[in-house]
């Protein structure tokens, strides 16, 4: 239930997306961002400043999309929430007595401290080198950029709303909207899917690893 909440943002904005478009899918993502912050902020009385930085993000930068009617901000959002959280493990190698690592997990598993530091790096690594990879879905791999400008420049406009091309255009430049709604759809599958996916792969590999040293204590053995 605890991965389901946390994943709410991500999932409501990919369903909102499917039946009405990246605007109300970034409005539905905001409004969910919020209620998660108001639901801990009222259970627990505190919030995580990571979660507190990663609802301003969303408000920020989902906030440009919908005044500005362009997607391209709210795609960058995935990648400057992960350098966030690349940023914390890598400044937790420095600040504090023990990784972040070590302290999400250090209660849970014994491994020695060198394993922690290392792992840590790694995380660090790893959510620099995700948002890198949203990065390359956006402009190259989905091709949305350069299907995006080629549509605004058919048509002279700042902004076009891609739910819409039917209303809107006819022929070319249908054929332009179509293309670019349908490269936007690969951008939010890889949202959803890629992410969450690599992110999966990621964990199994640190779950091998750190089964490789974890420190068993010894078992006592009964005397008579």
């Amino acid at each position: 239930m605890k991965i389901l909440f946390d994943l709410l943002p991500i999932v409501l904005f990919f369903v909102v997306y499917k039946f009405a478009g990246i605007y109300w899918a970034t409005g539905s993502a905001i409004a969910a961002a919020a209620l998660q912050v108001a639901w801990i902020w009222w259970r627990e009385h505190r919030v995580d400043k990571l979660l507190l930085a990663t609802l301003g993000l969303i408000v920020v930068f989902g906030g440009l999309t919908i005044a500005l009617r362009d997607p391209i901000f709210v795609m960058w959002k995935p990648t400057l929430v992960n350098w966030l959280f690349g940023a914390a493990f890598l400044g937790s190698q420095w600040i504090g007595k023990r990784p972040l690592t070590q302290r999400m997990m250090g209660q849970a598993i014994t491994v020695p401290a060198p394993v922690w530091r290392r792992l840590n790096l790694t995380w660090a690594l790893f959510f620099g080198v995700l948002g890198l990879t949203n990065l390359f879905v956006v402009y190259w791999a989905s091709g949305f950029y350069q299907a995006q400008h080629a549509l605004l420049q058919a048509t002279g406009q700042d902004a076009i709303d891609l739910t819409t091309c039917a209303a809107q255009f006819s022929d070319t430049v249908l054929a332009l909207c179509n293309e670019a709604h349908v490269r936007e759809g690969y951008w939010v599958n890889f949202k959803l899917f890629g992410m969450m996916g690599l992110t999966l792969l990621f964990v199994v590999a640190q779950a091998l690893y750190l089964g490789r040293h974890i420190e068993h204590e010894p078992t006592a053995v009964e005397t008579d």
